[in-house]
């Protein structure tokens, strides 16, 4: 771990500092800081050609930077994010992310909670910077894998 309280210098982390984990749908995720007080996470997803994320909306505004491949939201089929595209996405916003017909990476910094709902909208699950990082904790002991590079402020 890399604690973030009290830096005075800038922490650089490499591509192959932190692992990336299977997520045991296809997708990889590598965790790259967590904020727990300002409840930000910063991530970077490898998604799998033809992948699906169920419909879910946001408590804070998303970034994402899309590297390769091609991603969309099911609600709004004609916004592609090709590699090089910027995202923007406000509080609230319910959308079905859709990756195409090639695998995709992509880096999300998010605030608050990612709620997972139905086709009624009802809740089926949150995924905030506690539940991520104990997650992504969890999945890297589980592989085998170190994540001490992890930057992490409480």
């Amino acid at each position: 771990m890399v604690p973030a309280h009290g830096l005075t210098e800038a922490v650089h982390i490499g591509e192959s500092d932190l692992p990336f984990v299977s997520t045991g749908d296809g997708a990889e995720l590598q965790l790259l800081q967590v904020d727990l007080n300002q409840g930000l996470w910063v991530l970077r997803t490898r998604f799998p050609a033809g992948h699906r994320v169920n419909k879910h909306y946001h408590t804070g505004p998303v970034f994402a930077v899309t590297f390769s491949g091609c991603w969309y939201y099911e609600e709004y089929p004609d916004y592609k994010n090709t590699a090089g595209s910027y995202l923007y996405e406000p509080a609230h916003s319910s959308h079905t992310l859709l990756v195409g017909d090639e695998p995709t990476d992509v880096w999300f910094s998010i605030y608050g909670a990612n709620v997972n709902v139905d086709e009624n909208n009802n809740v089926t699950g949150v995924t905030d910077a506690q539940s991520i990082l104990a997650a992504y904790q969890g999945l890297c002991e589980a592989q085998g894998l170190n994540c001490d590079r992890l930057i992490i402020k409480r």
